[in-house]
């Protein structure tokens, strides 16, 4: 029986680098279905790289130094490598990047619409489960929507007609049923639910 890829790497010499992008990505993962069985494992470099997890691997976050150090290795697999850069112009335009110091709400935009081109070729599984959806009220998915859109509680109360604690209320609500307070996750969970386009970020 043939098995499939099932982990996604990241390789960075910085270890909060490599800790920051598992948190991100183990946060996106809950809301991908069939991703759900993916293990992230991170390495420091190359050398690290075992044949034998070079056999599990479908999809690679590197940073660029250790991309241009290992051009060879990666060009033969750039279709699932994504170069994590410091915002400047990347070379070998083969390669996906994503500029690592963006503000969370855009790096998480990035990695979800990289997510959206490589998911159904590069998943391990081939089928897609649609994420399930905890049961938001229309409100609460208006309040929700615009929270993602950057918008602070006074001014999600003005556009919405409604109180501050009102929406403070319907904020708790909403970060109970999603289970984070944070804006990265809720705009994952806005996102693959359909209740925000990535396109409006």
């Amino acid at each position: 029986m043939h098995n499939h890829p099932s982990h996604i790497a990241v390789i960075h010499q910085n270890s909060l680098c490599c800790l920051a992008m598992r948190t991100i990505l183990n946060d996106i993962m809950p809301f991908m279905g069939a991703m759900g069985s993916v293990e992230i494992v991170s390495f420091s470099n190359i050398e690290e790289l075992t044949e034998e997890y070079k056999n599990k691997i479908f999809l690679y976050f590197v940073s660029d130094d250790i991309v241009c150090d290992n051009l060879q290795f990666f060009s033969q697999i750039a279709r699932r490598c994504i170069v994590l850069n410091e915002g400047e112009e990347f070379l070998h335009k083969e390669f996906k990047h994503i500029n690592i110091l963006l503000p969370e709400r855009e790096l998480i935009k990035s990695l979800l619409m990289i997510h959206n081109h490589t998911h159904h070729s590069h998943s391990p599984h081939h089928h897609t489960e649609k994420p399930k959806e905890e049961s938001l009220s229309i409100r609460e998915k208006e309040v929700l929507e615009l929270i993602v859109k950057g918008y602070i509680n006074k001014e999600i109360a003005d556009k919405l007609n409604i109180s501050t604690s009102t929406v403070i209320f319907h904020r708790k609500n909403i970060c109970e049923r999603v289970g984070s307070k944070s804006i990265g996750r809720l705009t994952i969970y806005a996102v693959m639910n359909g209740i925000v386009d990535l396109r409006e970020l």
